[in-house]
């Protein structure tokens, strides 16, 4: 596969993540506000329970999550870099809900845990490398070190877009595995946001041969 098909399969790709990430954000809202029904399989009653009786963190991390997901791929978008002034604002709104989501995720990771120690342990470890990674960015953005900021922004970005992947994980295990949710949600975790970090990082070191790219 050449570059050019490589390159459409990844925004394919990171359209449909992020478009499954702004989904399940709007859904988890409308549970919380008692628009819809939340998800309570007859094997596991209350199972998204959880996130209704802490609304506020819950929100805190949702909808700064749908401008992340929306915003996350522009940046790396040519047509807005080549428009400095859009870019601009697209860049701080990002950074911004970026951290946000962050922070908020270290105290949903405490406060709102399917999967127990397990998932909380994922939760906090790639939360805190996704915080490091933005304030990187930050910090070689403000030298003008243009290819470093890039890195460590793909870096983050493929790290908030995992929670996306998480979702098709958990419900492979929800159809193929006999493990509760408590057993299998932190093994989704470490799964979605360790393969993300892989692909990231092999995407940053071929780009760094095709600086083109």
């Amino acid at each position: 596969m050449n570059d050019k098909n490589r390159i459409r399969w990844i925004w394919t790709i990171v359209i449909l993540l992020a478009s499954l990430g702004i989904a399940e954000a709007v859904r988890r809202t409308l549970i919380i506000e008692s628009i819809i029904p939340a998800f309570s399989p007859p094997k596991y009653p209350g199972f998204d329970a959880g996130f209704s009786k802490h609304r506020v963190i819950t929100l805190l991390h949702m909808v700064p999550g749908v401008a992340f997901m929306v915003l996350g791929p522009l940046l790396f978008a040519k047509k807005i870099r080549k428009r400095p002034g859009l870019f601009k604002w697209v860049r701080t709104i990002f950074f911004v809900s970026a951290y946000m989501v962050g922070i908020s995720a270290l105290a949903v990771s405490y406060t709102i845990s399917i999967g127990g120690a397990n998932e909380t342990a994922a939760a906090t470890l790639y939360g805190l490398f996704f915080l490091y990674s933005l304030t990187r960015s930050l910090i070689h953005i403000s030298k003008g070190e243009f290819a470093l900021y890039r890195e460590w922004l793909l870096r983050a970005f493929a790290i908030g877009l995992a929670i996306a992947t998480v979702r098709p994980i958990v419900g492979l295990f929800f159809a193929l595995s006999s493990l509760s949710p408590h057993e299998f949600f932190g093994i989704a975790f470490w799964l979605g946001f360790t393969i993300h970090l892989i692909i990231a990082e092999a995407w940053i070191r071929h780009t760094r041969a095709h600086p083109a790219l």
